[in-house]
């Protein structure tokens, strides 16, 4: 599949404006602001799908969130539970070209152009079910099944719409989302203990003698330092990983996924300028700063050119879908 062609992208501060304003009303209900910068630049069409795929997985997110929450009440787990057996039937709906509701009306447009498996969307079902059940991790292993399912499973979805050639670039989406929800788990460390979820894994707070009481009580003490240099280490390691796997042939369609990791991995730099206290401190990025960050990766990327990365779509040892 070759990829869409589309005008040329203009650089000039009034254009960027314009595009700016318009594509913060498409992305805001949908992608968060980190989010929103690192596709600020996509071609209208794959914008669009990745607007319409971030719609599916804030869905399913919202179910957990918003349904079940922090509630210890089984009534409202069993809500959830039933909605995300909706959603079940309705991905069976949506790939027997019988979609329902809106959203997957939507999707089906989107894999019409842009093909990947259901069991993408089962697995980010799955992956935001676990935490229904389950707020603690013994070990890393345990983790990395989460993380797989709720942010790489999001890395694939995306990258059949960015377009790619390699296989290897499965590996580098893979590697970059289990990146990317460390450093969320990280940044987020005081909310998620507030609602009573500890992802960072059991075999690690004994390792470092750190208590869940002291996590409770927002204990900074040289047992919490150590144990987030290591966690920390860890994130980049992932990152180290993506970074060397990308493929070059592929990096012009995948501009989009090297700003996300730049924006996070800066992320991850602040956690440890602020001496990891991520309870005292707001880990954030200013819009200036993910600006330029996505400005200058698309202007690497040549995206001003007017063809949208010129690659094509690898077909060899294409997965059934």
């Amino acid at each position: 599949m070759k990829a869409a062609t589309t005008g040329t992208i203009h650089f000039t501060p009034w254009h960027l404006r314009e595009r700016t304003r318009g594509l913060r009303r498409e992305l805001a209900k949908t992608i968060q602001s980190n989010f929103f910068y690192s596709f600020l630049f996509l071609p209208k069409q794959k914008r669009e799908a990745i607007i319409d795929v971030y719609g599916f997985c804030r869905a399913i997110d919202d179910i957990v969130d918003e349904i079940a929450g922090n509630s210890p009440n089984r009534h409202a787990h069993w809500n959830a539970q039933v909605e995300l057996m909706n959603w079940r039937s309705e991905l069976d709906n949506l790939y027997a070209g019988n979609p329902t509701i809106p959203i997957s009306r939507k999707l089906q447009r989107v894999l019409e152009r842009f093909p990947m498996p259901k069991e993408y969307f089962s697995e980010m079902i799955n992956g935001c079910e676990m935490d229904l059940y389950r707020n603690r991790y013994e070990t890393f292993d345990d983790l990395f099944q989460y993380c797989y399912r709720v942010a790489s499973i999001t890395g694939l979805m995306c990258i059949e719409i960015f377009t790619y050639r390699s296989p290897q670039t499965r590996e580098y989406a893979i590697n970059l989302g289990i990146a990317l929800q460390l450093t969320n788990i990280l940044r987020d460390l005081k909310e998620y203990v507030g609602r009573g979820r500890v992802y960072l894994p059991q075999e690690d707070l004994r390792r470092y003698s750190y208590h869940e009481d002291d996590l409770r009580n927002q204990v900074v003490n040289e047992n919490f330092i150590e144990l987030m240099k290591f966690e920390c280490s860890r994130a980049r390691d992932f990152y180290n990983r993506a970074a060397e796997i990308l493929p070059e042939e592929d990096r012009s369609t995948l501009t989009a996924a090297v700003t996300m990791g730049k924006i996070y991995y800066r992320l991850l730099e602040q956690i440890e300028q602020v001496n990891f206290d991520v309870f005292n401190h707001r880990i954030r990025l200013h819009r200036p700063e993910r600006f330029m960050i996505a400005l200058s990766e698309w202007a690497k990327a040549g995206m001003g050119s007017g063809k949208d990365g010129g690659t094509e779509r690898r077909r060899e040892g294409e997965r059934e879908r």
